[in-house]
């Protein structure tokens, strides 16, 4: 069995600008027929989605499925909230950090692995302003660096 490439569907690149992330898991999605032709399709958005855990289950809340174009009549509900398939251990160990520290949960990226479709979520804690603009800073100062190193020595 050859094992395939991961295949990025869509990356949630503002919770890395918002948030520290502390730990991320891979859990797969509880999706319907027309909803994963549409995701293969790159016809979804994770922006302002989040995880929460209810009655000892992971859901995945405000993903947007775009409707399936070719779907019958009676179409999926396109922010519907989304079951996640995680290990006991794992629901367990996310909701006691979630509890005690002030953590959140927040998806990263959807993305297909072996024709299926995946979610990676975060354990992480929102960063404060003044963190944001350190990061920002220090970006900055990793591109001088890196601009400097590719002139020339005569210029």
């Amino acid at each position: 069995m050859t094992q395939m490439a991961d295949k990025t569907v869509v990356s949630n690149r503002r919770v890395r600008r918002e948030y520290f992330i502390e730990e991320s898991f891979e859990a797969g999605l509880v999706l319907t027929g027309s909803e994963i032709k549409s995701i293969r399709a790159g016809r979804a958005n994770l922006q302002d989605s989040y995880v929460s855990i209810r009655d000892g289950e992971a859901w995945l809340i405000n993903l947007h499925v775009s409707p399936y174009k070719q779907a019958s009549i009676e179409n999926y509900e396109p922010k519907r909230d989304r079951k996640l398939l995680l290990h006991r251990r794992q629901i367990d160990r996310l909701l006691s950090k979630v509890q005690a520290k002030g953590y959140t949960i927040v998806p990263l990226r959807l993305y297909l692995k072996n024709n299926r479709a995946k979610v990676e979520i975060a354990l992480a804690k929102g960063k404060k302003f003044y963190d944001k603009r350190a990061d920002l800073a220090k970006r900055q100062a990793q591109r001088d660096m890196e601009r400097a190193m590719r002139r020339p020595r005569g210029e």
